[in-house]
């Protein structure tokens, strides 16, 4: 394809700025860094060796996989942590305010069933995925070692799987699917989830336990092992788009404040979707085929998982992890309101004249004409219905019999004795 020829300098996509601006002075510590162009990630150091002396922001006999964590040097280090530090302890905030806000629901609403166990799950175990996102940032900011491999594959897949299955088992509820509704929105997400826990770990165990083989992992390889997290983003996407132009263009009974905020749930849910398929594209992309061209590779490769790591932390916490938390606490406000009183209320046409008149006895009018002659009261002629037809239940004799004659048979003992030929 012409866009991928050598030939012309490539486009480098956006996310090769951010790079500029955290890799301006990158260090050249030939035993952290590998300058060739392996499409292998390279190992650091044994542990035991300690880092040599000079290094700005860092203390004196520093391990040498930690440096990132405090070289003025390499600003992209410091910066993330702190990225990732403020994600994590609101994420893990979030999810504690909302495990004893459900809890306050439960012990005071005694009266008031409430309905929202199910979702209330959902949202923990989303929270709960995205402060992960927010900690394994840390084990690619360290450098890559034989016991850090481990953590970096198993938990990149997973905490992920997690969080999109959990957008994918909402999208379903609000879709209407009923195995996706009340409890069964968590037991899909986590039915989806397991899938992916069973793929990373064959993965380790064909290859650490049974080969025996140290963790190595190229870069195409690490793609390779987020398919199944691209499928749920990409399932995801297109449920969300449908959501959202039903919830747009669909015409719905529901006005004012409900139908506005289920425009708004669709369009966040549409839009943190949607993001996070940009910030995926950018760091494959970047991983695979960007750094190799800018002959950055393996030097850049941490940097760029561990930016698609925040940024994708900060998009899923803000789109869907305060947003959904925030429609839950208000719907289930609204739903606590005080029941209709209809004590005092009169119709719409209260005021007109001549309704307001207290009326006794029955309202029927051929009741009352009836009930008023028999006791003669009234001589007068009154208003009659047209369908009436002067009979009146007052002028029938009890002691008359008013039976429909019916027809008796002669032969009551063998009707059917001619019949059948008996004489």
């Amino acid at each position: 394809m012409g866009c991928f020829s050598r030939r012309h300098k490539p486009v480098l996509p956006p996310l090769l700025l951010l790079l500029y601006i955290f890799l301006t002075c990158p260090s050249t510590d030939s035993s952290l860094i590998d300058g060739t162009n392996n499409t292998t990630a390279t190992l650091s150091p044994p542990p035991n060796k300690t880092s040599r002396t000079g290094v700005p922001g860092c203390k004196k006999g520093l391990n040498p996989i930690f440096r990132y964590l405090c070289d003025r040097r390499a600003v992209w280090g410091i910066v993330l942590e702190t990225l990732a530090s403020a994600g994590f302890l609101l994420s893990v905030g979030l999810l504690l305010g909302l495990l004893l806000w459900s809890l306050c629901i439960c012990i005071s609403s005694r009266q008031h069933r409430s309905n929202i166990g199910g979702t209330v799950t959902s949202m923990s175990l989303f929270l709960l995925a995205t402060a992960g996102i927010f900690a394994i940032t840390f084990p690619f900011i360290i450098s890559l070692t034989s016991q850090i491999c481990p953590i970096r594959i198993f938990l990149f897949a997973v905490l992920f799987s997690l969080a999109f299955s959990c957008l994918l088992a909402r999208c379903l509820a609000l879709l209407g699917f009923a195995a996706a509704r009340g409890w069964g929105e968590p037991a899909v997400a986590l039915g989806l989830f397991i899938v992916q826990v069973i793929i990373s770990t064959q993965w380790l165990i064909l290859v650490v336990v049974r080969n025996k083989m140290p963790c190595e992992y190229s870069q195409e390889e690490f793609v390779m092992l987020q398919i199944y997290v691209l499928c749920l983003l990409a399932i995801g996407l297109i449920l969300s788009l449908h959501f959202a132009c039903r919830s747009c263009l669909t015409f719905s009974y529901s006005t004012g404040a409900a139908r506005q905020m289920g425009k708004l749930q669709a369009a966040l849910l549409c839009l943190t979707l949607l993001l996070s398929t940009c910030i995926w594209v950018a760091w494959i992309t970047m991983l695979t085929w960007g750094n190799p061209e800018i002959d950055r590779r393996p030097q850049w490769d941490d940097p760029v998982l561990s930016i698609a790591l925040v940024a994708n932390g900060w998009v899923l916490l803000i789109g869907h992890g305060l947003s959904q938390v925030a429609f839950l606490c208000r719907g289930e406000a609204r739903s606590k309101d005080n029941p209709l009183n209809f004590l005092g209320w009169t119709s719409p046409d209260a005021d007109a004249p001549g309704l307001n008149s207290p009326k006794g006895g029955k309202e029927n009018g051929s009741f009352e004409t009836e009930a008023e002659n028999r006791r003669g009261r009234r001589t007068e002629p009154s208003l009659r219905s047209p369908y009436d037809s002067g009979f009146y239940m007052a002028e029938i004799d009890t002691d008359k019999d008013f039976s429909i004659p019916r027809p008796q048979a002669t032969n009551y003992r063998e009707p059917y004795d001619e019949y059948y030929g008996n004489d």
